[in-house]
């Protein structure tokens, strides 16, 4: 099996790669929409999250992979052969990655159900589909918005849900999906309509890097990767070993960190000035600013935290131009954000510190990259 291209050592694309990696701190913060143009690392990062990933522990036989430590989130033969007192044979299995073709059916997706069994027999009889293989994994959808709009809906409810429910017939079945979701689409080819681009937790629009200096940097990492892949791997090795065990160490932190009062009143505040109807806006700004806190390593939600929140869960909700706008459409979530850091909430230095610490810096500019005078106190980007 080739080696695929390190997440760490992807260069640019700063906002893709934190969504990426809030979701894997946090999946159920929604997925992340990703819309740009070719070439631009768009199944490249997703398909490294991945396998940056560790492994997970699951009941051998399983084909929804369920966690042996979570009995409330066991399917239905799990649990049932754990209510007949019999132990789950557990063993390490790769973390999933299912991409999911354009040409898949709803049945493909959602799996079905034998219905002539059922009415001969009288027990059920499933076949899995792919949100069965995609549980507790990621599930890569390219070009979504040329899939059908029904079977993005059935994908999206189960990912807010974390459950796959399947009914025919009057006949239902059940069972966990629980995925970090991501989509990726070229604009050029037609839009999502608003009401499925509100599903998905965060967006991201990537662009071709025009920095000199990190085009070059670019160049040069994919050569070298082309040119001798497990080398260019062994290289990068620690990096991705790093920044695995920061991603696990936000997920076992997430739950120190507060979420306080001033913060909702925050994220209302935020939503309420960006002109975004419902509240799936707020709960997505609060789940990822939590879920960079942690990822940070800290136990407080700052300006900073609500600031990237912001910027990736706003701009696709706004009722004008859905992911068009300029900065200009986002001047008054910023002065909201600038009115709360005059107020003396705590707040986090410019910028974020590297995804993996001690990795080859990506270039000049690097936002993820640590400021080489150390934190500073005050301030946010935006």
């Amino acid at each position: 099996m080739p080696q695929l291209f390190p997440f760490s050592a992807i260069v640019g694309q700063d906002d893709l790669r934190r969504a990426l990696v809030l979701n894997a701190v946090r999946p159920d913060i929604g997925g992340v929409l990703v819309r740009g143009e070719r070439g631009t690392a768009k199944s490249t990062a997703a398909r490294g999250l991945a396998a940056l990933l560790p492994p997970i522990r699951a009941v051998v036989g399983c084909p929804y992979a369920c966690d042996p430590d979570r009995t409330a989130q066991l399917c239905e033969r799990c649990m049932a052969l754990l209510e007949d007192g019999l132990d789950l044979p557990s063993g390490l299995r790769p973390t999933p990655f299912v991409d999911l073709p354009v040409s898949a059916t709803e049945d493909r997706v959602v799996g079905t159900l034998d219905i002539e069994h059922v009415l001969a027999t009288g027990e059920r009889r499933f076949e899995p589909g792919v949100l069965a293989s995609a549980n507790r994994g990621l599930l890569y959808i390219d070009e979504v918005n040329l899939l059908d709009d029904h079977v993005v809906d059935v994908l999206l409810d189960a990912a807010a849900m974390g459950v796959n429910v399947v009914e025919r017939e009057g006949v239902s079945f059940s069972h966990p999906a629980r995925f970090i979701l991501v989509g990726t689409m070229n604009p050029e080819e037609g839009e999502l309509r608003p009401q499925l681009t509100d599903r998905f937790g965060l967006s991201v629009t990537v662009g071709a890097v025009h920095d000199v200096e990190l085009r070059t940097e670019i160049l040069r990492r994919r050569l070298a990767y082309d040119d001798d892949p497990d080398t260019f791997m062994a290289r990068w090795s620690a990096s991705e070993a790093a920044l695995r065990e920061r991603i696990l160490a936000g997920r076992d932190g997430l739950g120190r960190v507060d979420i306080t009062d001033n913060d909702l009143r925050l994220a209302a505040r935020l939503v309420a000035a960006a002109g975004v109807d419902g509240h799936r806006a707020e709960i997505a700004i609060l789940k990822t600013a939590q879920a960079n806190a942690a990822f940070e390593g800290r136990t407080t939600i700052s300006v900073a935290d609500m600031a990237l929140a912001a910027r990736l869960a706003l701009p696709h909700r706004q009722r004008r131009g859905p992911l068009e706008g300029g900065s200009s459409d986002m001047v008054a979530v910023h002065e909201v954000l600038a009115q709360a850091d005059r107020d003396g909430l705590e707040t986090a230095a410019d910028g974020m510190t590297s995804l993996a610490d001690g990795q080859p810096q990506h270039g000049k500019g690097d936002p993820l990259a640590p400021d080489a005078d150390g934190p500073k106190s005050g301030g946010f980007s935006f």
